[in-house]
Protein backbone atom coordinates (compact mmCIF):
# COMPACT_ATOMS: atom_id res chain seq x y z
CA UNK A 1 0.00 0.00 0.00
CA UNK A 2 1.33 3.41 -0.99
CA UNK A 3 0.44 6.79 0.48
CA UNK A 4 0.31 9.69 -1.95
CA UNK A 5 0.21 13.36 -0.96
CA UNK A 6 -1.24 15.92 -3.37
CA UNK A 7 -1.06 19.71 -3.48
CA UNK A 8 -4.47 21.07 -4.51
CA UNK A 9 -5.27 24.60 -5.67
CA UNK A 10 -8.82 25.87 -6.12
CA UNK A 11 -11.04 28.86 -6.63
CA UNK A 12 -13.68 28.33 -3.95
CA UNK A 13 -16.23 30.80 -5.34
CA UNK A 14 -18.58 28.23 -6.82
CA UNK A 15 -18.08 25.45 -4.27
CA UNK A 16 -19.79 24.58 -0.99
CA UNK A 17 -16.47 24.35 0.82
CA UNK A 18 -13.97 21.53 1.04
CA UNK A 19 -15.68 18.76 2.99
CA UNK A 20 -17.97 16.30 1.20
CA UNK A 21 -21.69 16.88 1.76
CA UNK A 22 -24.92 15.15 0.78
CA UNK A 23 -25.78 16.34 -2.69
CA UNK A 24 -22.17 17.09 -3.58
CA UNK A 25 -20.98 20.49 -4.68
CA UNK A 26 -17.76 20.49 -2.63
CA UNK A 27 -14.11 20.46 -3.64
CA UNK A 28 -13.58 17.07 -1.99
CA UNK A 29 -16.50 15.61 -3.95
CA UNK A 30 -15.03 16.87 -7.22
CA UNK A 31 -11.51 15.68 -6.39
CA UNK A 32 -12.58 12.20 -5.33
CA UNK A 33 -14.78 11.84 -8.42
CA UNK A 34 -11.78 12.75 -10.60
CA UNK A 35 -9.53 10.33 -8.72
CA UNK A 36 -12.04 7.54 -9.31
CA UNK A 37 -12.27 8.30 -13.04
CA UNK A 38 -8.48 8.24 -13.31
CA UNK A 39 -7.75 5.28 -11.03
CA UNK A 40 -10.99 3.32 -11.67
CA UNK A 41 -11.32 2.66 -7.92
CA UNK A 42 -12.63 4.71 -4.99
CA UNK A 43 -9.90 6.72 -3.27
CA UNK A 44 -10.80 8.56 -0.07
CA UNK A 45 -8.80 11.66 0.80
CA UNK A 46 -7.83 13.31 4.07
CA UNK A 47 -7.04 17.03 4.00
CA UNK A 48 -4.84 19.36 6.01
CA UNK A 49 -7.63 21.81 6.82
CA UNK A 50 -11.25 22.17 5.79
CA UNK A 51 -12.24 25.40 4.08
CA UNK A 52 -15.70 26.96 4.05
CA UNK A 53 -17.88 27.84 1.08
CA UNK A 54 -16.30 30.59 -1.01
CA UNK A 55 -12.81 30.16 0.49
CA UNK A 56 -9.93 29.59 -1.92
CA UNK A 57 -6.75 27.53 -1.62
CA UNK A 58 -3.37 28.39 -3.03
CA UNK A 59 -2.20 25.07 -1.63
CA UNK A 60 -4.40 22.59 0.17
CA UNK A 61 -2.65 19.30 0.99
CA UNK A 62 -4.39 15.92 0.96
CA UNK A 63 -3.33 12.30 1.11
CA UNK A 64 -4.80 8.94 0.13
CA UNK A 65 -3.72 5.30 0.18
CA UNK A 66 -3.58 3.11 -2.91
CA UNK A 67 -2.13 -0.14 -4.26
CA UNK A 68 -1.85 1.32 -7.75
CA UNK A 69 1.57 1.92 -9.31
CA UNK A 70 1.65 5.24 -11.15
CA UNK A 71 4.33 7.81 -11.86
CA UNK A 72 3.86 10.82 -9.60
CA UNK A 73 3.27 13.18 -12.49
CA UNK A 74 0.61 10.82 -13.82
CA UNK A 75 -1.41 11.60 -10.70
CA UNK A 76 -1.15 15.29 -11.63
CA UNK A 77 -1.94 15.16 -15.33
CA UNK A 78 -4.34 12.22 -15.11
CA UNK A 79 -6.52 13.57 -12.31
CA UNK A 80 -6.51 17.10 -13.73
CA UNK A 81 -8.00 15.75 -16.94
CA UNK A 82 -11.19 15.02 -14.98
CA UNK A 83 -11.29 18.14 -12.80
CA UNK A 84 -13.17 21.38 -13.58
CA UNK A 85 -11.11 24.49 -14.43
CA UNK A 86 -11.45 25.89 -10.88
CA UNK A 87 -9.62 22.94 -9.25
CA UNK A 88 -6.17 21.55 -10.05
CA UNK A 89 -3.68 19.07 -8.65
CA UNK A 90 -0.38 20.96 -8.64
CA UNK A 91 1.96 18.22 -7.44
CA UNK A 92 2.05 14.62 -6.19
CA UNK A 93 4.56 13.00 -3.87
CA UNK A 94 4.80 9.54 -2.32
CA UNK A 95 5.11 9.67 1.47
CA UNK A 96 5.52 7.01 4.18
CA UNK A 97 2.23 5.50 5.28
CA UNK A 98 3.45 4.26 8.67
CA UNK A 99 2.69 0.93 10.30
CA UNK A 100 -0.60 -0.96 10.22
CA UNK A 101 -2.04 1.52 12.70
CA UNK A 102 -0.80 4.51 10.75
CA UNK A 103 1.87 5.34 13.33
CA UNK A 104 5.02 7.03 12.08
CA UNK A 105 3.61 7.86 8.68
CA UNK A 106 2.62 11.09 6.98
CA UNK A 107 -0.85 12.50 7.57
CA UNK A 108 -2.02 15.63 5.76
CA UNK A 109 -3.64 17.01 8.90
CA UNK A 110 -1.76 15.57 11.85
CA UNK A 111 1.74 15.98 10.38
CA UNK A 112 1.15 19.69 9.76
CA UNK A 113 3.06 22.09 12.01
CA UNK A 114 1.40 25.34 10.90
CA UNK A 115 -1.20 26.89 8.63
CA UNK A 116 -0.92 30.20 6.79
CA UNK A 117 -3.86 32.15 5.40
CA UNK A 118 -3.99 35.29 3.29
CA UNK A 119 -6.94 37.68 3.40
CA UNK A 120 -7.07 40.13 0.51
CA UNK A 121 -8.99 43.38 1.10
CA UNK A 122 -9.98 45.78 -1.65
CA UNK A 123 -10.16 49.18 0.05
CA UNK A 124 -11.83 51.62 -2.33
CA UNK A 125 -15.02 53.71 -2.29
CA UNK A 126 -16.41 51.74 -5.24
CA UNK A 127 -16.50 47.96 -5.56
CA UNK A 128 -14.56 46.24 -8.35
CA UNK A 129 -16.39 43.59 -10.40
CA UNK A 130 -12.99 42.14 -11.36
CA UNK A 131 -12.35 41.25 -7.71
CA UNK A 132 -15.83 39.92 -6.94
CA UNK A 133 -15.44 36.64 -5.08
CA UNK A 134 -11.67 37.12 -4.83
CA UNK A 135 -11.28 39.98 -2.34
CA UNK A 136 -13.24 41.38 0.57
CA UNK A 137 -14.43 44.92 -0.13
CA UNK A 138 -14.22 47.75 2.42
CA UNK A 139 -15.31 51.18 1.18
CA UNK A 140 -14.25 53.19 4.24
CA UNK A 141 -10.54 54.14 4.35
CA UNK A 142 -8.39 51.76 6.40
CA UNK A 143 -5.20 52.71 8.25
CA UNK A 144 -2.84 49.76 7.99
CA UNK A 145 -0.65 50.94 10.88
CA UNK A 146 -3.58 50.94 13.29
CA UNK A 147 -4.41 47.40 12.16
CA UNK A 148 -0.80 46.31 12.75
CA UNK A 149 -0.89 47.74 16.28
CA UNK A 150 -4.09 45.81 16.98
CA UNK A 151 -2.74 42.60 15.50
CA UNK A 152 0.23 42.55 17.90
CA UNK A 153 -2.16 41.74 20.75
CA UNK A 154 -3.02 38.44 19.05
CA UNK A 155 0.52 37.08 18.80
CA UNK A 156 1.46 34.18 21.04
CA UNK A 157 -0.60 31.47 22.72
CA UNK A 158 -4.12 32.51 23.73
CA UNK A 159 -7.67 31.35 24.23
CA UNK A 160 -9.27 32.57 20.99
CA UNK A 161 -12.89 31.97 22.06
CA UNK A 162 -13.77 35.57 21.11
CA UNK A 163 -12.90 34.76 17.47
CA UNK A 164 -14.44 31.29 17.36
CA UNK A 165 -17.65 30.38 15.50
CA UNK A 166 -20.49 29.04 17.65
CA UNK A 167 -20.52 25.82 15.61
CA UNK A 168 -16.76 25.24 16.00
CA UNK A 169 -16.06 21.62 16.96
CA UNK A 170 -12.47 22.03 18.16
CA UNK A 171 -11.84 20.52 21.59
CA UNK A 172 -9.82 23.53 22.76
CA UNK A 173 -9.98 27.24 21.83
CA UNK A 174 -6.26 27.68 22.60
CA UNK A 175 -4.08 28.37 19.58
CA UNK A 176 -0.61 29.82 19.00
CA UNK A 177 -0.50 32.75 16.58
CA UNK A 178 3.00 32.83 15.15
CA UNK A 179 2.77 35.87 12.89
CA UNK A 180 0.37 38.45 11.47
CA UNK A 181 1.58 40.70 8.67
CA UNK A 182 -0.40 43.52 7.05
CA UNK A 183 0.84 44.95 3.76
CA UNK A 184 -0.66 47.76 1.73
CA UNK A 185 -0.18 48.36 -1.98
CA UNK A 186 -2.42 51.10 -3.29
CA UNK A 187 -6.04 50.15 -2.71
CA UNK A 188 -5.26 46.55 -1.68
CA UNK A 189 -4.38 45.29 1.78
CA UNK A 190 -3.09 41.79 2.42
CA UNK A 191 -3.44 40.29 5.91
CA UNK A 192 -1.29 37.18 6.34
CA UNK A 193 -1.77 35.03 9.45
CA UNK A 194 0.25 31.99 10.52
CA UNK A 195 -0.69 29.79 13.48
CA UNK A 196 -0.27 26.20 14.60
CA UNK A 197 -3.97 25.77 13.74
CA UNK A 198 -7.10 27.89 13.38
CA UNK A 199 -10.59 27.65 14.84
CA UNK A 200 -13.72 27.74 12.67
CA UNK A 201 -14.12 31.26 11.19
CA UNK A 202 -11.15 32.45 13.29
CA UNK A 203 -9.38 34.22 10.42
CA UNK A 204 -12.54 35.95 9.15
CA UNK A 205 -13.49 37.03 12.68
CA UNK A 206 -10.01 38.45 13.31
CA UNK A 207 -9.99 40.28 9.97
CA UNK A 208 -13.41 41.75 10.74
CA UNK A 209 -12.12 43.09 14.05
CA UNK A 210 -8.95 44.49 12.48
CA UNK A 211 -11.12 46.34 9.96
CA UNK A 212 -13.12 47.92 12.80
CA UNK A 213 -9.82 49.26 14.15
CA UNK A 214 -8.52 50.25 10.73
CA UNK A 215 -11.58 52.38 9.95
CA UNK A 216 -11.28 54.22 13.28
CA UNK A 217 -14.36 52.79 14.99
CA UNK A 218 -12.24 51.18 17.72
CA UNK A 219 -8.74 51.84 19.11
CA UNK A 220 -6.02 49.21 18.61
CA UNK A 221 -6.13 48.17 22.29
CA UNK A 222 -9.78 47.17 21.85
CA UNK A 223 -8.59 43.92 20.26
CA UNK A 224 -6.72 43.04 23.46
CA UNK A 225 -9.92 43.60 25.47
CA UNK A 226 -11.92 41.41 23.08
CA UNK A 227 -9.34 38.63 23.27
CA UNK A 228 -9.27 38.73 27.07
CA UNK A 229 -13.09 38.67 27.31
CA UNK A 230 -13.27 35.30 25.48
CA UNK A 231 -16.77 36.30 24.37
CA UNK A 232 -17.65 36.02 20.67
CA UNK A 233 -20.28 38.77 20.98
CA UNK A 234 -17.58 41.31 21.84
CA UNK A 235 -15.75 40.95 18.51
CA UNK A 236 -16.77 42.28 15.10
CA UNK A 237 -19.09 40.31 12.80
CA UNK A 238 -17.60 37.54 10.68
CA UNK A 239 -16.18 39.12 7.54
CA UNK A 240 -17.04 37.81 4.06
CA UNK A 241 -15.31 34.70 2.72
CA UNK A 242 -14.43 36.21 -0.66
CA UNK A 243 -10.87 37.30 0.11
CA UNK A 244 -9.76 34.29 2.19
CA UNK A 245 -7.05 32.00 0.82
CA UNK A 246 -5.53 28.94 2.48
CA UNK A 247 -1.98 29.75 1.45
CA UNK A 248 0.36 27.11 2.87
CA UNK A 249 0.48 24.15 5.22
CA UNK A 250 3.74 23.87 7.15
CA UNK A 251 5.44 20.46 7.32
CA UNK A 252 8.83 19.26 8.49
CA UNK A 253 11.34 19.25 5.65
CA UNK A 254 12.05 15.51 6.01
CA UNK A 255 8.77 14.70 4.25
CA UNK A 256 10.27 16.21 1.08
CA UNK A 257 7.04 17.71 -0.21
CA UNK A 258 7.47 19.81 -3.39
CA UNK A 259 5.38 22.63 -1.99
CA UNK A 260 4.71 25.98 -3.60
CA UNK A 261 5.68 29.31 -2.08
CA UNK A 262 2.18 30.18 -0.87
CA UNK A 263 2.67 33.69 -2.20
CA UNK A 264 -0.13 36.25 -2.08
CA UNK A 265 -2.93 36.22 -4.68
CA UNK A 266 -3.73 39.10 -7.04
CA UNK A 267 -1.40 41.41 -5.16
Amino acid sequence: MKRIALGIQYDGSGWRGWQTQPGGGTVQDALEAALKRFALVDLRTACAGRTDAGVHAIEQVVHFDTTLARDMFSWVRGVNAFLPPTIAVRWAHEVPGGDAGGQGGFHARFSATSRTYHYLIYNHPVRSPLLAGRAGWVFRPLEAQRMRQAARHLLGTHDFSAFRAAECQAKSPVRTMEAIEIQRHGDRLLVTLTANAFLHHMVRNIVGSLIVVGNGNQPPDWVADVLAARDRSRAAPTFMSDGLYLARIGYDAHWGLPQESGGPPLF
